[in-house]
């Protein structure tokens, strides 16, 4: 019986001591890191416009009652209606009033506010994106901005703790940890990350994390939420992140040259698998099998020509195909490098000048906001009291139209009625076009205004910031 427990007693102290080594290394509380950090991370909201058509006939008619009396296709098919968009993602301030965030979440963005935890909003302007990397670039005009720190995404190894902070769902500033699963995951969706090394978490990531930053330990960020892999578009236990050293690189050439320039070999390849390996005299099915050379660029003037096997490029190791695009990449045009060949079972070295990825509207699309010379954005009418109908409105005026990508456009639907507009205590009753527009030239662009409407019958407040 003693032996029993005494055994017992040692494996409890085994476990103990296990327990201790294996979460020595997390926080004694992981909200201080969280409060540290959490200001400088953005809940961004952008807006844009669609276009749809409606599949229901034209007029609301069915296509198959319209067919059936022998209307033509082009009559049937109804207009292309237009309508606005919003989407939700995260980001962060990098410095300097620049945030990081995804391409994917400001995509044709016409607007994009940013929202930061202490309620402070602002207008960002889209300084650039690359889409290759699923990268975007903001800039705000504020001031006393907090800052994220930059860790190095190189140094972090497969089971290192990482914290994610984001909006998933639009619940803000939610917090969600785990661990990095992977390391260089080749991920292609949509022309999306084709040179980005992504990192793999099992950190819980959702719809609306997009652009977040990922935090280590040290509440240093090391990497940017990206992608998700789901069958139902919630998140089941893969997330993707873009590590920050590829982040950062982006970033420093939108900022200083407005474009992303990237190495370029100007091969085509595929993967090396068993029969492969055996046939090009190699020990083991690795590296990328270069299956043709395009003429002219640097591969060719490097000597490289199809059957050889990259697996090793600028001193970096090619297990597979898909490694080579993300250290090619990451070098500059015009560099020299060196790689390690397999060509007729034997290995060589080969030195090549990078060339320059090509760059077009797929691969890098500078935008920038649009703004309307309306300081509003919106038609009112006065309202009609010979109409029966509106003889008993309260006095204002009708919006009979809001302009897209205007100030007004998510904050006043055609049909309300603006009773009065409100400025720092000072007051405008709004009793007609004239009244309206004489309370409008009050103001200066960039001015906060308090819009008084009614909307289906109920009294509202909202804000515009006049352009």
């Amino acid at each position: 019986m003693y032996k029993i427990l005494n055994k017992g007693l040692i494996i409890l102290l085994f476990a103990i001591s296990s327990s201790n080594y294996v979460f020595g290394n997390l926080p004694e509380n992981i909200s201080e890191l969280v409060d540290s950090s959490a200001p400088a991370v953005v809940n961004i909201t952008a807006k844009k416009e669609v276009s749809q058509r409606s599949s229901y006939g034209y007029g609301g008619i069915p296509d198959e009652m319209l067919e059936r009396f022998g209307i033509p296709r082009e009559f049937r098919d109804a207009p292309q209606q237009k309508r606005e968009a919003v989407s939700y993602g995260s980001g962060f301030i990098l410095k300097d009033n620049y945030i990081m965030t995804n391409f994917h979440v400001v995509e044709d963005a016409s607007e994009v506010v940013v929202s930061l935890s202490d309620r402070r909003e602002y207008i960002a302007e889209i300084i650039g994106v690359d889409q290759l990397s699923d990268l975007a670039v903001l800039e705000v005009k504020g001031k006393n901005l907090p800052t994220v720190d930059v860790g190095n995404s190189d140094e972090l190894k497969v089971g290192d703790w990482v914290i994610a902070i984001g909006s998933p769902f639009s619940f803000d500033f939610s917090v969600t940890a785990g661990i990095v699963s992977a390391k260089g995951r080749s991920i292609q969706n949509n022309n999306i990350g084709n040179y980005v090394p992504f990192l793999q978490t099992d950190v819980a990531i959702n719809p609306g994390n997009s652009g977040g930053p990922l935090f280590n330990l040290e509440g240093k960020v090391v990497g940017i939420n990206s992608q998700i892999y789901s069958r139902s578009g919630g998140y089941q236990g893969l997330a993707f992140a873009i590590p920050i050293n590829v982040a950062i690189d982006v970033a420093d050439q939108i900022i200083n040259s407005g474009e992303v320039s990237r190495g370029y070999l100007g091969v085509r390849m595929s993967e090396v698998d068993s029969d492969l390996a055996d046939a090009l005299g190699m020990k083991k099915p690795y590296g990328a099998l270069i299956n043709d050379v395009e003429e002219g660029e640097s591969a060719d003037m490097a000597g490289l020509v199809p059957g050889d096997v990259i697996i090793e490029f600028d001193n970096k190791e090619i297990k597979f195909s898909s490694d080579l695009p993300h250290v090619v990449g990451q070098i500059k045009p015009d560099s020299r490098a060196s790689a390690k060949v397999i060509r007729d079972g034997k290995e060589i070295s080969l030195d090549f000048v990078l060339g320059e990825l090509p760059i077009n509207n797929e691969t890098f699309i500078p935008a920038k906001t649009q703004s309307s010379s309306d300081p509003i954005g919106l038609k009112v009418v006065d309202i009609d009291r010979d109409n029966p109908s509106m003889a008993n409105m309260p006095d204002g005026v009708i919006v009979s139209r809001v302009n897209p990508n205007s100030a007004a456009s998510g904050k006043i639907n055609r049909a309300d009625i603006i009773t009065m507009i409100q400025y720092k205590g000072k007051k405008f009753d709004v009793n007609g076009v004239d009244s309206f527009n004489e309370a409008l030239d009050n103001f200066s662009s960039g001015n906060k205004i308090a819009i008084h409407l009614i909307r289906n019958g109920s009294r509202l407040i909202t804000s515009i910031t006049l352009n």
